[in-house]
């Protein structure tokens, strides 16, 4: 009706700025969290240098170990890439959390009011970015070794996704490890079965880039699948694994 006046319920308003605020307060500490370790990791570069180097290390050993003729690079380059982004991101993984149980920082950390998931989605993040950072040097130097073509547009999201997987089940498992002594033994074990599924899906989906074959199964899918279970699980179960 023309005039009338609708009462507006103050709940509703109530609720909705709350979960504005509790948003607010959340992405505030990932970004706190996140900011600390880039800035850490600028100032020491040890994290960074050592991924990079050993990126670039396994992709010339894997040049000269393998005969590679015009008609066998699509089936080895791809492995060989991927398995520098595996071992070069075990390398990194390591050290994030490692790191700060040593100096005390995590646990200063874990006594300040932070939410837990924002720690972990922080320390993803973060790990993220120091993995594409090395990925962004290494594929150059894969192009060139290899003598493939970079396909970069192509590309992108099946590293960004790739990268992802290991990320997410590196993180919450690099968490796990650090509170152990054979720490540097225990997290290979623990992530290298886990991220079998991405570890293929990616390297498929790059020798399908390379050379293009009929009737692929969705590997796409599969990465994108086990990305979002295993970060909906990470971000749940994180807390118990960081306060052990």
């Amino acid at each position: 009706m023309p005039g009338e006046v609708h009462d507006v319920n103050p709940m509703d308003e109530t609720g909705t700025t709350s979960i504005i605020g509790n948003a607010h307060i959340f992405l505030t500490q990932v970004w706190a969290i996140l900011w600390k370790d880039i800035r850490y990791e600028l100032r020491s570069k040890q994290t960074w240098t050592g991924m990079a180097l050993f990126a670039l290390l396994v992709l010339v050993i894997f040049n000269f170990a393998f005969d590679l003729r015009v008609d066998n690079k699509a089936a080895v380059a791809p492995g060989a890439l991927w398995i520098a982004f595996v071992f070069a991101s075990l390398l990194g993984l390591g050290r994030t959390i490692t790191a700060e149980r040593e100096k005390g920082s995590m646990d200063r950390l874990l006594l300040c009011p932070v939410d837990r998931k924002a720690i972990y989605l922080a320390k993803l993040l973060g790990n993220l970015l120091f993995i594409g950072v090395v990925e962004i040097v290494a594929l150059p130097v894969f192009a060139v070794l290899f003598d493939v073509p970079l396909l970069v547009g192509a590309l992108v999201p099946v590293v960004l996704l790739g990268s992802l997987g290991i990320a997410t089940v590196g993180t919450l498992f690099s968490a796990m490890a650090a509170a152990t002594r054979a720490r540097e033994l225990l997290l290979p074990i623990l992530v290298f079965p886990l991220i079998v599924p991405v570890v293929i899906g990616a390297v498929r989906l790059t020798e399908d880039l390379l050379a293009p074959v009929a009737n692929e199964p969705p590997w796409l899918g599969l990465i994108i699948a086990f990305d979002v279970i295993f970060l909906s699980i990470s971000m749940l179960v994180f807390e118990y694994v960081i306060e052990e």
